[in-house]
């Protein structure tokens, strides 16, 4: 069956869909919640699936997905170099106290 040519779209191409938005997006929902070992990728995912983004000249339907995982990617990642600093700090205090003593 084919289909009629009624010619070209006067709305433009028909946006796209960035195959790693649902992925992305997956990865900062888990290192919010599950496993903030997984921020540092799902922000630099996002941030290499926004540069495709903007550079290919299409619209995208799923570039809202793609940023709210680099922006999950991104507080999760300086919410886990925030503890770490913070054994690091509280660690580095109590050896100083036990070596004192």
């Amino acid at each position: 069956m084919s289909y009629p040519n009624y010619g070209p779209s006067y709305y433009g191409p028909p946006p796209q869909t960035h195959p790693n938005g649902t992925t992305i997006l997956v990865l900062g929902i888990l290192s919010l919640v599950i496993c903030s070992f997984l921020g540092p990728f799902a922000w630099s995912m996002g941030t290499k699936a926004l540069r495709e983004i903007d550079h290919s000249g299409y619209i995208y339907e799923n570039r809202g997905m793609v940023s709210a995982g680099r922006v999950c990617g991104i507080i999760s990642t300086c919410l886990m170099l925030a503890v770490i600093a913070i054994y690091v700090i509280f660690g580095g205090f109590a050896l100083l106290a036990s070596l004192s003593s």
